[in-house]
């Protein structure tokens, strides 16, 4: 993981998605450096998860709009977010920009520059 203002950071989603897209961009343009995870070479653990769920509660870190969302039809079944999770890594809302025991998700620039003081 690479440091910057003292903080590790990680930018975790895909290389596909236009929120992390931007995301990256705008540490980019900062010159802030981060580390990125992509979801879709390698899931993330299960304390990895469960560090991020501990910031935001599991519910929010799911992508109700996205198409595995739709594909699994979770809307209408009963389901443990975290076992879902764990099984369909793209669920994942994105990105989640992460430090230490903060981590924010979705496209938030104005938690990040809180976050980095930029």
């Amino acid at each position: 993981m690479v440091v910057f203002c003292g903080m590790n950071v990680q930018i975790i989603g895909t290389a596909k998605c236009r929120d992390t897209k931007k995301c990256r961009l705008w540490f980019d343009e900062r010159g802030l450096s981060y580390h990125f995870v992509d979801l879709a070479k390698r899931p993330l653990s299960p304390g990895e998860l469960d560090s991020i769920a501990a910031a935001n509660g599991w519910e929010a870190m799911l992508e109700k709009k996205g198409k595995v969302w739709k594909a699994r039809q979770l809307e209408w079944k009963d389901y443990d977010a975290r076992e879902e999770l764990l099984e369909n890594p793209l669920l994942l809302k994105t990105p989640v920009v992460r430090e230490k025991g903060r981590a924010v998700i979705g496209y938030c620039p104005d938690e990040w520059a809180k976050m980095t003081g930029k």
